[in-house]
């Protein structure tokens, strides 16, 4: 009744006393049911031995309590019962039962049960052969009253039982420990107590992060609307979408160079109407640094590497597995030069090929071979060569050449030209023409690599929003063709970004319940926002 310390002895004495009294319960128990069917076993016996008696004596009563009275009062003859009860004594007789009944010298005295279970009998049980089995199984429960009469007084006998029992649960549950037994709690990770569910995490263009369990996206049939992943301010956006397990681990590139991990299960859970928490509450970032790229594994294998690209044209190849040791306060990801930024990282097998793009709307195609891989805080090598008041853009990693290249500038005009029409050039070259920056277009400000059939989102430094289908904008054949206008911007006014809108916020799942087959993050996604049909043409 209290909860109480114990040694290892002591436990096993609570539990060998528990035993006992398990044990002897059961032995009470079973001794008074059979004392109890004994005693109708003696009333069956004397009605056999007066079979003729009783019958006429039921046949004349009226009703069948004038018959149990009329069998209640009579004294019966032992007959034949004298012998099967030379070896019953006074322990075998049921606790309460009056000193009147039963045996009386020559004769026998009924009880109500027995005198009850008379008038139950049927028909058949009065043959000879009856008689037989009710002697054979009087004798049986003599001796099982007699063995829990023995485990009751006999303390030596339930302590063999207890021997007994617990070598026969050994023998039926002899097989081996499912359960493995650890020598200290340290073995045992935290991530061990978490659930394996893929998350959706997305990030917005000013820096909003939220996660959402992936199964709150039910799949739909084609042409739904979709569900919204994330409330956003009218100036903002979703700009980066992942869908990654919660036992993976997320790393996080910022433009200051550094790179900080969190798994994904510790990203705080979050309906979909919230906008989530800004990044700089979730890492400990510096002042003016952001999220420039975003990647998740769970393993680091020694054969994928890290392209990284910076502001002012260097490239660095780094192996994944360098940046596996994790710290809190995150570390140094490329060695960057006094005024250089991080712009992008990806991903890759070792065998690709790397564009470059700059800002004079030039773009520089090269083997990833070219650049030979180094360490994580190395600065790495030339990528391409731009002029001083230059920039790069862009870095797009190429497995595929039927994709395209959206190339925008600054005054709102853009083009898509085929990744198969920029031919290879060597690294630490200027490269060549992908839009032509005159004076109508501006500079160019980013270089996207798209399939063709998702959206794209504009701003301008005065806050202008535009949101267009890439399929509206029209395909070059000419490398350095000037473009047409994606968005008209007014006076002074520049366009300073323009993303691909992150799948999977906005557009219906397909329709599967496979995690394996979920869109991948080159398919369109339909705004609640835009409803409208699209026209045939398109």
């Amino acid at each position: 009744g209290q909860p109480r310390l114990l040694n290892l002895k002591q436990m096993l004495e609570v539990f060998l006393a528990h035993r006992r009294e398990v044990i002897m319960r059961r032995a009470i128990f079973e001794l008074r049911k059979a004392k109890e069917r004994a005693h109708i076993l003696e009333g069956l016996s004397i009605a056999l031995a007066n079979v003729d008696a009783v019958i006429e004596l039921i046949r004349s009563s009226a009703s069948p309590q004038q018959a149990k009275e009329e069998i209640l009062t009579r004294a019966w003859n032992l007959a034949w019962v004298k012998e099967m009860l030379e070896n019953s004594t006074e322990d075998n007789r049921p606790e309460g039962l009056s000193a009147e009944l039963g045996v009386q010298g020559e004769f026998y005295k009924l009880s109500e049960a027995q005198a009850q279970a008379i008038l139950d009998l049927r028909l058949h049980r009065l043959t000879g052969l009856e008689q037989d089995k009710i002697t054979t199984e009087f004798k049986e429960i003599l001796l099982e009253i007699e063995k829990n009469l023995e485990i009751i007084n006999k303390p030596e006998v339930l302590t063999a039982i207890i021997k007994t029992e617990l070598e026969e649960v050994k023998e039926q549950f002899s097989d081996e420990r499912k359960t493995e037994i650890l020598h200290t709690h340290m073995d045992l990770d935290i991530e061990d107590l978490i659930a394996e569910e893929n998350r959706v995490i997305t990030i917005s263009h000013e820096g909003y992060i939220k996660s959402q369990p992936l199964a709150d996206y039910e799949a739909q049939k084609r042409g739904g609307k979709g569900k919204s992943a994330t409330a956003v301010k009218e100036e903002d956006f979703v700009e980066k979408l992942i869908i990654a397990s919660t036992h993976e681990t997320m790393l996080c590139f910022t433009n200051l160079g550094k790179v900080y991990w969190k798994k994904v299960y510790e990203f705080p859970v979050s309906g979909r109407q919230a906008k989530g928490r800004p990044a700089v509450n979730e890492f400990p970032f510096a002042e003016g640094e952001r999220i420039s790229a975003v990647f998740t594994t769970k393993e680091y294998p020694e054969n994928q590497y890290l392209i990284f690209a910076t502001k002012n044209g260097t490239v660095k190849k780094t192996a994944l597995a360098e940046y596996q040791r994790q710290i809190s306060v995150g570390k140094i990801a490329i060695n960057l030069v006094e005024g250089d930024e991080l712009i992008d990282v990806q991903n890759t097998s070792g065998n690709s090929e790397i564009m470059l793009f700059s800002s004079e709307g030039l773009a520089v195609r090269f083997d990833e071979v070219d650049v030979r891989p180094t360490g994580r805080t190395s600065t790495g090598v030339r990528g391409m060569r731009i002029p001083e008041n230059e920039r790069i853009i862009a870095l797009c990693v190429i497995d595929n050449e039927q994709r395209e290249i959206l190339t925008i500038t600054e005054n709102g005009f853009g083009k898509r030209t085929e990744i198969a029409k920029y031919r290879k050039t060597s690294r630490g070259t200027k490269g060549v023409k992908s839009i032509n920056c005159d004076e109508r277009n501006g500079k160019a400000i980013c270089a996207l690599n798209v399939l063709g059939n998702e959206e794209l989102m504009l701003i301008t430094d005065n806050g202008t929003m535009v949101r267009t289908r890439i399929a509206e904008i029209a395909k070059t054949e000419n490398r350095a063709a000037k473009g047409v206008r994606l968005i008209r911007v007014q006076n002074e006014e520049k366009l300073i970004a323009a993303a691909v809108i992150a799948e999977s916020e906005e557009e219906e799942l397909k329709e599967t319940s496979s995690s394996e087959n979920l869109p991948n993050s080159e398919q369109e996604f339909i705004s609640d926002e835009i409803e409208q049909e699209i026209p045939e043409d398109i």
